[in-house]
């Protein structure tokens, strides 16, 4: 079969190019060599938000769009993305007050805010923030930005490209694309089993691999280089009750941040780091780790330590190489690069970018393309839902209170927490059950009835999937809980 696009890689780029090209009429082919979200878009910060620190690269434009997209993507996905307070605390050794006043004036005035509250000033020796920071700490700021479960973005996104007409594909990799015939021809693998396809245009949205794909898929002899720069994160035990994030100025220029994660613990994030290893395998690096837990510790009252961490991740993000001297200067915005020989079939490369600015991207990928599809419908998904998120966003605590009535047999925790991986589809999910049983087999805290879910609806296919990418319950379940997981899903513990 032709298709219209064939897009390389189920990241949120590929994903969000895929959903909005299904969504204007376009046949779409995706390919992902492994799980969706499986590379950067799963190892985020998590954050919706403008990039405070971007203001000071003067990268206005990268963060007006990404101010106007919090509140665009908080509509179209309620469950999974809500607001969030920042609170950063003032450093009488680094940026002036009034640098931050200024950036924080623009932050809330760039981006057309409607829903989000405004910046407030604190005085941390009596609002409550200021108890888990040292006394020196007296004077701070408070705005708003958004968290966001990465990965079920992803697939979610996926999810909705599909009922849209969208083929997704995972553990499928592209070994060749040529142009052939005024076409793509593209042949995939998908574990062992080969395949052709056609398609008219090409995107190559491979994240930390679009370099690669160019070079050894597409067989281009001068690809576009990315800088892969790594952001690595902790997941330390929780270092304090209250619902607020920090946002901690460093020494170095840098900034870092302390954010409730998992109800029972903090997340720390991030380094900026080059990275020359292989893309799909970044470790937090020992380095990293010590950077981190000293720059929380100049700030948190108890020294953060190595004994404390839980679970570490690091993430790389292919950013366009625009030979910025250090890593954390290396341009956010994202690169389009159209590759169109006269008379031949066009290639689109995407470089860098960023999870709160995908929906945008996507925009102007199709924008690009829009000669090869006259036939192309106009953009739509600034007022679109995703799955499950069609309700308000003031309505969330709302409808997780009625969920807990009609479902009083499952522990409060677990009802939010499937609200807010499922929003309204939650509903569906547990459609007939009176008792827990009926849910079937349960391995800790997720029955056998959302397993098949995610494996139906979410190309879910083994426990890895499910535990760090579909959800973080890896973090919650015990050894035998995830083992008789695997179990269940046919895998042994080598191939794990």
């Amino acid at each position: 079969m032709n298709y219209d696009l064939f897009v390389i890689g189920g990241g949120i780029n590929g994903c969000g190019i895929a959903r909005d090209a299904a969504g204007r009429g376009l046949s779409v082919f995706l390919a992902e060599q492994n799980d969706l979200a499986s590379g950067t878009s799963s190892a985020s910060t998590k954050l919706i938000h403008g990039g405070l620190r971007y203001l000071e690269h003067y990268e206005f434009r990268l963060v007006r769009e990404a101010l106007i997209e919090r509140e665009v993507l908080l509509k179209s996905a309620p469950h999974i993305i809500w607001p969030l307070r920042f609170v950063l605390p003032h450093h009488d050794g680094l940026r002036p007050r009034w640098l931050i006043r200024t950036g924080l004036f623009l932050y809330d005035h760039l981006g057309g805010r409607k829903i989000l509250p405004p910046t407030a000033s604190l005085d941390l020796t009596t609002n409550p923030v200021g108890a888990a920071l040292k006394p020196e700490f007296t004077r701070g700021y408070e705005y708003s930005d958004c968290w966001v479960e990465d990965a079920r973005l992803v697939a979610l996104s996926a999810r909705d490209a599909a009922a849209r007409g969208a083929t997704i594909r995972t553990r499928t990799r592209v070994t060749s694309a040529r142009r052939e015939n005024g076409k793509w021809t593209v042949e995939i693998d998908s574990n062992g089993q080969k395949e052709t396809v056609t398609a008219t245009a090409l995107v190559n949205s491979a994240g930390p691999w679009v370099s690669q794909v160019l070079g050894e898929v597409v067989g281009r002899n001068d690809p576009d280089r990315i800088r892969m720069v790594k952001g690595s994160h902790l997941v330390v035990e929780k270092l304090y009750d209250h619902d607020r994030c920090y946002i901690f100025q460093n020494a170095d220029g840098r900034i870092c941040f302390a954010i409730p994660y998992e109800q029972n613990y903090t997340l720390i994030g991030t380094t900026d780091q080059d990275h020359k290893g292989d893309p799909g395998k970044p470790q937090i690096s020992e380095a990293e780790t010590d950077y981190l837990l000293k720059a929380v510790s100049e700030y948190f009252r108890k020294p953060v330590t190595r004994e404390q961490i839980r679970w570490s991740y690091a993430g790389i993000r292919p950013l366009y190489d625009d030979g910025a001297s250090k890593a954390q200067e290396a341009t956010r915005d994202y690169v389009l690069k159209l590759d169109r020989p006269e008379g031949q079939p066009p290639v689109l490369s995407v470089f860098g970018g960023k999870i709160t600015t995908a929906r945008k991207l996507a925009e102007s990928v199709l924008l690009e393309l829009k000669p090869f599809f006259p036939q192309m419908k106009p953009a739509w998904t600034a007022s679109s839902t995703l799955p499950g998120g069609d309700i308000s966003y003031d309505e969330v605590e709302k409808r997780i209170d009625e969920l807990q009535r009609s479902y009083s047999f499952l522990k409060p925790q677990i009802v939010r927490r499937l609200f807010r991986a499922y929003g309204t589809e939650v509903e569906g999910m547990l459609s007939g059950a009176r008792f827990a049983a009926d849910l079937g087999q349960f391995f800790g805290p997720i029955s056998e009835r959302e397993i098949e879910h995610l494996k139906s609806k979410e190309w879910a296919r083994s426990a890895d999937d499910i535990l760090w990418r579909r959800s973080k319950l890896g973090l919650h379940m015990k050894a035998d809980e995830q083992e008789a997981l695997r179990a269940y899903l046919g895998e042994d513990r080598a191939a794990a």
